[in-house]
């Protein structure tokens, strides 16, 4: 093999290399797909026994992800997006007036999705009700729970919606 067959070789290998490189996708990007594949309705009951639905929409030219939780008296807006290919964010708009922001952690699986709170708009203070977690399992394409946890004055309240798809 002549030095100039070898260093073509390299170089070959080097560009195969970067390439799969660049369609790895990072965690976040996978979970961000994961959840970009929910659209549709939602059914379950929430932890006082009534009904509820979740929708969810990919929106934005696919660059962001709407869940609309539609319960009596307080549907609630969350919209998912990446920030970089490393970060996951969910924006929270409560019914409680304000509009929590949380960033991802992943399972090693890829089925729990952690968003936990990094910060808020329109909270009175630090210590005011607010969405501090929702941890999101994916459970299969057809079936996944959201745990919302809220924090009023050190006071932590959660709920779990099991949801199963209904269209």
């Amino acid at each position: 093999m002549t030095k100039r067959t070898r260093t073509s070789a390299r170089i070959l290998i080097i560009l195969a290399a970067l390439s799969a490189a660049a369609y790895a996708q990072t965690d976040a990007q996978k979970a961000f797909n994961a959840i970009k594949n929910m659209p549709g309705t939602w059914e379950g009951k929430g932890p006082d026994g009534h009904a509820l639905q979740v929708t969810y929409k990919v929106t934005a030219g696919g660059s962001a992800v709407e869940s609309e939780i539609l319960v009596p008296n307080e549907d609630m807006i969350s919209m998912f997006h990446l920030d970089g290919p490393n970060r996951l964010l969910l924006t929270h708009y409560c019914a409680a007036g304000n509009q929590p922001r949380m960033q991802a952690s992943f399972s090693p699986d890829g089925k729990v999705i952690t968003f936990n709170y990094v910060d808020a708009t329109n909270l009175a203070s630090p210590d005011a009700g607010h969405m501090q977690k929702m941890v999101l399992t994916m459970i299969d394409e057809n079936h996944h729970t959201e745990e919302w946890t809220f924090v009023d004055h050190g006071k932590e309240m959660k709920e779990v919606f099991d949801l199963h798809r209904k269209s």
